[in-house]
Formats: structure tokens, C-alpha cells, sequence
């Protein structure tokens, strides 16, 4: 953890010297220089790209392409193509041959974010990868070998999904050769100090502010918050108390009522009990509006229940969807869909 001059083995780019961010940059420093396939794990905000990014960066590839792929943020059929490329004629909007992520990424370093959002079907394939370093790419027969290492990230309990039928075992561990947890920003609270400096300063220098102080309280109200968005949250609200700011000071009336204790923080079993009252109440008024003569009752009640409660929970989650899917249970494609039917996309983000 330590070098020869007793300094901690910190990464650029990544702020903390906390017990438990020092381990993940010594697993970090460990596994860079293999071509072993890592996968991240952790809570969304809690800094995974930039470990990525460090394992390529510490690496022999370093030179070679960095390639990194949202798998959330696509369909299945989308996501195919993306990663393995086209051959022209494959489908009717491939009118040439298309080169995928993973041809991109050869002599270099692929890091597929948000795995879990792999469809079931898709992951044979990537799989495949894995274990040959071969495929073909979509509506072709010619196969193509790649070197690359890939780096998987998830913000799920993979185990909890391959119960569920939703992920492979045989990927999972093929995936999980080195496993480095990205510690929440809750469990890291040594760290917290130096990160709203850090981001003081960079949204002073942004903005073309002088940097300001903070004020003793504002400091105390950031140490005792528990961050559910983590690192992301932190720079966020620190961006905006800068911007917000009337002197050289932020001061706590800058914060968030909730960051301050003065509202709840709609997370775990309160919200679940807010939500509960909530639905009762909608169920109530919804049944009065539909009358004794209904005869689609269900249906109409659960489409008011379906829809406020992807809103409450799209709220708990700082409108991040993948965190949102992640917290009801369903794929992110579900949700993105949910979203849709109900018009809740300017929640989502």
C-alpha cells in the first residue's frame, strides 16, 4: 500500500486516501500490468470509469486504444451491432461494412459499462469473445480475432441477477478473474474534505471565481450527509452552491434542505413507507373517479400506481436510469419504455 518512501500509491485523476480507497489503488497498480479481465463494482457516482481508465493508463496498452461502451444505454439489437460491427446489407440502415468497439479497441483496452444491461442472448456472444478472442461481426461469416482486455462494470449484484435468470454464470466468471469493489462514498468519509476542495477549486477555476472558504458548519453538514449519489452528488451540489454563492463563502443555506437534515432523504425504508401511503391514497381517489359502473378498474388503478411510483423512484435516484432499473427490478430497456408510455423522460436522464 506503501512505497519505499512510505507515500500512498495514489492514481492521478482519483481523490482519497482513505483505508478504503487505498486498497482499490493498490489492486488497481497490481492488475494493470496483466492482461487479466476486471470487473468493477460498485454504486453509481463512485468513480468506476476512472478506475477503467487507470488500468489502461498503468498498462502495456497504454498506447493502444481506449474503448468504452455504454450497454445501457442501448437496445440489443443496437448494442450488436455497436460491439461486433456490421457487414453491409445485414439489416436495412446498414448500407456498409461497419467496424464494432471490439475490432476498435485491438492492442488496447474495452471497458463495457453497465454489463448487467446485457440481454441474455447477447451475452453468448460476448462470451465467446472472452474465451476465443474471435467473432463475426452482424450479417457476416468472416471471422475476426482481436486483442483486447476487457474491463466490466456494474453498479447490480451480478449473483443476485444469475438467480434471477437474467445473467450467465459462466460469463459472470469469466468476467469476475479480478474484482475490485469501488467503495461508496459513505464508506469513505476520510475522504470528503479533500474531494470538496478538489472540486472547490475546479469549479472556481471554471467559472473564473477566486476559489472560496468553506464555512466550518457547511463542512460538518458534507461529512454527516450519506451521499446515496455519491461522488457525482458531492460535485454537483458543490457546483451549484459555488454558482449560487453571494460572497467568498459557502455557507450551509447553500446546501440542499436535505443535505442540511432538514428534509428526508427519500431512500430505503422511509420512502418505501411514503410510497406505500401515497399509492393507497392514489388507489382511493382513482376508485372514486371510476365509479361503480367501471368495468376496467384494474387496469385504470394500476396505471395511476405504475406511473407514480417510476416517479418517485426516478426522483430517489437523481433521474438515473440505470440505478432506477436497478432498484425495481426490471431491465433498463423496461424502464426506458415505462418512461416513455407514461411521459416521464423529463425525470430521466
Amino acid at each position: 500500500m506503501l512505497n519505499s518512501n512510505s507515500e500512498p500509491l495514489l492514481i492521478n485523476g482519483l481523490i482519497g486516501r482513505s483505508a478504503p480507497m487505498l486498497e482499490v489503488y493498490r489492486i488497481t497498480r497490481k492488475v494493470a500490468s496483466t492482461s487479466a479481465t476486471v470487473l468493477l463494482t460498485g454504486e453509481t457516482g463512485t468513480g468506476k470509469e476512472l478506475i477503467a481508465r487507470a488500468l489502461h493508463e498503468l498498462s502495456p496498452r497504454a498506447t493502444g486504444p481506449f474503448i468504452r461502451v455504454n450497454c445501457g444505454a442501448l437496445s440489443e439489437s443496437l448494442l450488436e451491432s455497436e460491439l461486433f460491427g456490421h457487414a453491409k446489407g445485414a439489416f436495412t440502415s446498414a448500407i456498409e461494412n461497419r467496424t464494432g468497439r471490439f475490432e476498435a479497441a485491438h492492442g488496447g483496452t474495452i471497458f463495457l459499462d453497465e454489463i448487467n444491461s446485457v440481454s441474455y442472448q447477447l451475452q453468448v456472444k460476448l462470451l465467446r469473445v472472452l474465451q476465443e478472442h474471435e467473432f463475426e461481426r452482424v450479417g457476416d461469416t468472416r471471422t475476426i480475432r482481436v486483442d483486447v482486455r476487457v474491463i466490466a462494470a456494474t453498479n447490480v449484484e451480478l449473483q443476485d441477477e444469475i438467480v434471477a435468470g437474467r445473467f450467465r454464470e459462466d460469463l459472470f466468471y469469466r468476467l469476475n478473474v479480478i474484482p475490485i469493489y469501488l467503495p461508496a462514498l459513505r464508506e469513505r468519509g476520510d475522504d470528503i474534505v479533500d474531494l470538496v476542495n478538489f472540486f472547490v477549486r475546479r469549479y472556481a477555476l471554471a467559472n473564473g471565481f477566486p476559489t472560496p472558504r468553506i464555512a466550518p458548519d457547511t463542512m460538518r453538514f458534507m461529512q454527516q450527509y450519506d451521499w446515496p449519489g455519491n461522488v457525482r452528488e458531492l460535485q454537483n451540489y458543490i457546483e451549484r452552491s459555488l454558482v449560487l454563492a453571494t460572497s467568498n463563502e459557502i455557507t450551509p443555506d447553500l446546501l440542499p434542505a436535505h443535505v442540511r437534515g432538514l428534509a428526508p432523504v427519500r431512500i430505503g425504508r422511509r420512502a418505501s413507507e411514503d410510497l406505500e401511503s401515497l399509492c393507497a391514497d392514489l388507489v382511493s381517489r382513482r376508485l372514486a373517479q371510476l365509479g361503480e359502473d367501471s368495468t376496467d378498474v384494474y387496469n385504470a388503478v394500476m396505471n395511476v400506481i405504475e406511473k407514480e411510483l417510476l416517479l418517485q423512484v426516478l426522483r430517489q435516484s437523481q433521474g438515473v436510469q440505470t440505478r432506477t432499473a436497478a432498484r425495481l427490478g426490471i431491465n433498463r430497456n423496461t424502464l426506458h419504455k415505462k418512461i416513455e408510455d407514461h411521459n416521464l423522460g423529463s425525470e430521466a436522464r
